[in-house]
């Protein structure tokens, strides 16, 4: 049976690894899926309905364009089994390849599960981007430094925090004091 937790750990794998079949595994076929950016550094769709139309827009359009992304769930822990609804802070970071840019970003996903004799499924997914910065990094130093030894997934607050802060001391990852705290949401 499938579990909101594990549909999730399926996205990341899914959107992350560039694997457009698993999504067949998370969403109904008539599933939603909405933006809200406040950001001009990235452009999605603002509704996108439909399994067929959700996993071109998360996998096969996102990865033409970004590479050796990693999303992160920014959370002391993951959804329980019978959850209904989540929303969870997130961090991802990536790379444009033809920008030679990292790409850095936050906001908070709101998942919809509905749940029958198989397990759950995702019926809707809201995701909001607050921030999505780019950052010049023709080698992908910066990349690679923002993503190692990230607990991936799942990942908690305060080591979110204390990693990025110790890393910030650095001059040229000094950005990465604005990514150490997940994005404040209110309760749903």
């Amino acid at each position: 049976m499938d579990t909101p937790r594990a549909l999730l750990e399926r996205y990341v794998r899914a959107k992350d690894e560039v694997q457009p079949q698993l999504m067949r595994d998370i969403y109904r076929a008539n599933a939603v899926l909405t933006y809200t950016i406040e950001t001009d550094a990235i452009a999605f769709p603002a509704r996108t309905v439909g399994l067929d139309a959700i996993m071109r827009t998360l996998v096969v359009d996102f990865s033409t364009r970004f590479a050796s992304c990693k999303t992160y769930y920014i959370c002391d822990e993951p959804p329980r089994d019978d959850a209904g609804f989540a929303r969870i802070p997130w961090l991802v970071v990536m790379r444009e390849p033809a920008a030679q840019m990292l790409r850095i970003g936050k906001g908070y996903y709101e998942w919809s599960f509905e749940h029958d004799t198989h397990g759950a499924r995702v019926s809707a997914m809201h995701i909001h981007i607050h921030r999505m910065d780019a950052i010049i990094d023709p080698r992908s130093d910066l990349m690679m430094s923002a993503q190692a030894q990230l607990p991936y997934p799942w990942l908690a607050p305060s080591v979110l925090r204390s990693t990025y802060q110790a890393r910030a001391q650095r001059a040229e990852l000094a950005f990465l004091r604005d990514f150490a705290t997940p994005l404040t949401i209110l309760s749903h």
